[in-house]
């Protein structure tokens, strides 16, 4: 019995210390934050000024309406899409399916915004399709800026998201369903609406979820081609960084705003999600099969369009990173100039990234780990809390987090902004959610009677831990921590706000170079990050053994 309360301190101790941690680097920035928002600014009295000035002009509301126009359109665009292509991708065999993962994989890991910044080079006011489709056949193709543009550069980003979710939802279904509904007269897309969607609706919540998380919080896409055409996050940046003075009340009180909406659609997917939850436990799971004649053409021209629209921008802005350019004009030629630059200019920007990347990719780890075995094999009152304080960066938009550590430690004895160590909490914070999930998902496949084995041979309750279950949740682990690293080096929204020119870091110089209209010296830099990107999802897959990554 003495043996069993040490083995519970030692986890107590360390899921206490873990929300300590969080308390400190999140609850506390945040609590900050929506104080900031409810003082007024000349009086420092408890006043509602700011939101009142939110909601009294059009030109602040608006935004608020804006961003919910772009997240439910691109929230829409991305199930429509999504949801056939992961049908073909599992019940057809499609020529080349497996570079085909691959490439769905890239066009989902690189930033948005230089999707963005490929698609003003592509049918901007003097881009190649622009000038080709007026020159050759005189029409004026549609503008590519604002809401247009945004909500065409997110849905390509953000589809294969609902995809992989979906894909992992799909090997979950029976075959024995299918062939019942064939049996019944239930063919092609019928097939899909009646049987297999109704089975797939949690996950598709799911998906959609994060899909709309995620198009709420872009800051890069609406600031580079959003033009007019303002969201929050672009809104709460201009107020905080503003060349006539920030006001930093007013951004906190724009960001609660954002936090509130995200709340509010968060638990609403929760409550609905519950309701409709199920599980599935597929003896027979779908297998691919050969189609002919018409639909199996349908099939193969849905998804290598779709795949090639999702792939173009990249690979665009790597030709483009190999041009010749004349000052800030591409000109006729080949030629690495624009990588010499880059590396000139941005050289630190690169340390940067794999420096503070892998600092905190260490610690992600570390404490995705732990919080992952506490909340599945340590259920308690503390775990509980922690297992919902992990979901809290999952619903809080970059810029706001930006702000709320900015106005948390912008004092003595806390005074973290300008430094790198602020930037890799942010960074953490952020990507925690990833290899928690996968972790979590780890353990709850390894079965508890072994590490009871363990205990009974002798082993003490950290010694079982380190010698037997990390080592088989290796892959959930190396698998979250890979899917963290991509996302933490394409990170801009949070990062945009706490660098300094010491810790600046790829995508900021990319985001820099776009702005400037350096647009060779920003394709090289975006070159070398996708490259990255590919490297790591080679990693992925050479570690793992797995051909595909589902959520």
């Amino acid at each position: 019995m003495i043996n069993q309360g040490k083995k519970r301190d030692v986890w107590t101790t360390i899921t206490l210390g873990i929300l300590i941690i969080y308390g400190l680097v999140l609850i506390y920035p945040l609590f900050i934050l929506f104080k900031e928002s409810f003082v007024s600014g000349d009086r420092g009295t408890f006043s509602l000024e700011h939101f009142y000035k939110f909601f009294e002009k059009k030109y602040y509301y608006g935004a608020l309406f804006n961003s919910l126009k772009v997240t439910v359109a691109v929230t829409i665009s991305t199930v429509i899409l999504a949801t056939p292509l992961a049908y073909i991708m599992t019940t057809f065999k499609i020529k080349g399916k497996l570079f085909l993962q691959i490439l769905i994989l890239i066009s989902s890991m690189a930033p948005p915004f230089i999707g963005a910044y490929s698609w003003i080079l592509l049918m901007g006011r003097n881009g190649v399709v622009t000038n080709f489709m007026k020159d050759i056949f005189h029409i004026n193709t549609p503008d590519i800026y604002g809401f247009t543009g945004i909500l065409l550069v997110l849905t390509l980003q953000l589809t294969p998201l609902v995809y992989m979710y979906l894909m992992g939802a799909l090997k979950g279904v029976d075959s024995s369903l299918l062939e019942a509904a064939e049996s019944m007269g239930y063919t092609g897309i019928n097939k899909m609406l009646r049987v297999v969607l109704p089975l797939i609706v949690p996950t598709l919540l799911a998906g959609s979820l994060l899909v709309f998380m995620r198009a709420l919080a872009d800051f890069g896409t609406p600031m580079l081609i959003g033009e007019g055409f303002k969201t929050m996050p672009v809104l709460i940046f201009n107020e905080f960084i503003s060349e006539m003075g920030g006001d930093d009340g007013f951004a906190a009180a724009i960001s609660v705003i954002v936090v509130v909406l995200a709340l509010f659609v968060f638990l609403v997917q929760k409550y609905i999600s519950n309701r409709k939850s199920f599980s599935m436990n597929a003896l027979r799971p779908i297998k691919a099969k050969q189609e002919k004649g018409f639909k199996n053409v349908l099939a193969h021209i849905y998804v290598y369009g779709f795949i090639g629209l999702a792939i173009l921008p990249q690979v665009y802005v790597i030709y483009t990173a190999f041009l010749k350019t004349s000052g800030r004009i591409f000109v006729k030629g080949y030629s690495l100039d624009s990588f010499r630059v880059a590396f000139d200019r941005a050289g630190d920007a690169l340390v940067n990234t794999f420096t503070l990347g892998l600092i905190a990719l260490f610690f992600v780890v570390l404490i995705a780990i732990l919080i992952g075995y506490v909340t599945v094999r340590r259920r308690n009152i503390l775990t509980n809390g922690l297992d919902i304080m992990s979901m809290v960066p999952y619903i809080v938009p970059g810029s706001v987090l930006g702000i709320a550590l900015l106005l948390g430690f912008n004092n003595k004895p806390l005074m973290l902004s300008g430094t790198a160590t602020i930037i890799i909490i942010a960074f953490v914070i952020r990507r925690l959610p990833y290899t928690i999930r996968s972790s979590a998902a780890i353990i709850h496949q390894i079965n508890p009677s072994i590490e009871e084995a363990s205990a009974s041979l002798g082993a003490s309750n950290l010694k079982t831990f380190f010698k037997v279950t990390l080592p088989m949740m290796l892959p959930g682990v190396i698998s979250g921590a890979i899917l963290s690293w991509v996302t933490i080096i394409s990170e801009l929204s949070t990062s945009i706000l706490l660098y300094t020119a010491h810790t600046k870091t790829m995508t900021i110089s990319i985001y820099t170079e776009v702005i400037r209209g350096n647009y060779g010296i920003a394709a090289a830099l975006a070159t070398i990050l996708i490259f990255i990107t590919i490297i790591s999802l080679l990693i992925f897959f050479k570690l793992t053994g797995r051909k595909e990554v589902s959520l």
